[in-house]
């Protein structure tokens, strides 16, 4: 597969099965499509349909005007492109018959594949920073104090519960086991 296209560099997404991913999406030029409580609404009512369709298991979900960031378990890692293509697209219509005005270019992202980022989490310190900073976004962009006071920051698996649940099904990039994990390093 060529790295380049068109002479840039492409943009690659990973497929890697029983995985814990990070995935992080923003509208085209950061536009807050996402404003109203019925746009909010109606990514959530997708976010949940295409997730448990494709079997990716949100840890926490965090939800802002004009971007989401998730962090969770896929199964499978070939589910990915379709999960994101029926989330991105039915999110994208919907909310579009909400606005005054269509967006044809709802996402960001200038080439092929580049409406959403997603990275295979490596270990434990990773999964919990990103699950700290998807968690703390209604905070760190000033909607609240405590950033488990907002309202669409979604828990559904609790971080500790994650990260055993992760080591057991060897699903971060680099493996190893969860004692293997804490000798090699002090926690933090």
């Amino acid at each position: 597969m060529p790295e380049y296209y068109k002479g840039k560099h492409k943009f690659e997404h990973w497929y890697l099965d029983r995985q814990v991913y990070f995935i992080t999406a923003k509208t085209r030029s950061g536009f807050p499509a996402f404003s109203s409580e019925e746009a909010k609404s109606i990514f959530w009512d997708r976010f949940d349909k295409y997730t448990g369709q494709h079997d990716f298991i949100p840890f926490v979900t965090s939800l802002l005007s004009n971007h989401y960031h998730t962090i969770g378990f896929l199964r499978v890692g070939r589910e990915l492109g379709p999960m994101m293509r029926k989330l991105h697209g039915s999110v994208a219509k919907l909310v579009n018959d909400l606005l005054p005005e269509r967006r044809k270019e709802f996402w960001r992202g200038d080439g092929v594949g580049q409406g959403y980022f997603d990275g295979c989490i490596r270990n434990e310190k990773q999964c919990r920073n990103a699950y700290r900073y998807t968690l703390t976004q209604g905070a760190r962009h000033g909607l609240v104090r405590n950033g488990c006071d907002y309202l669409h920051t979604r828990v559904n698996v609790d971080i500790d519960r994650a990260v055993k649940r992760a080591f057991e099904l060897d699903a971060f990039l680099t493996g190893g086991s969860l004692s293997e994990t804490r000798t090699s390093k002090s926690l933090k």
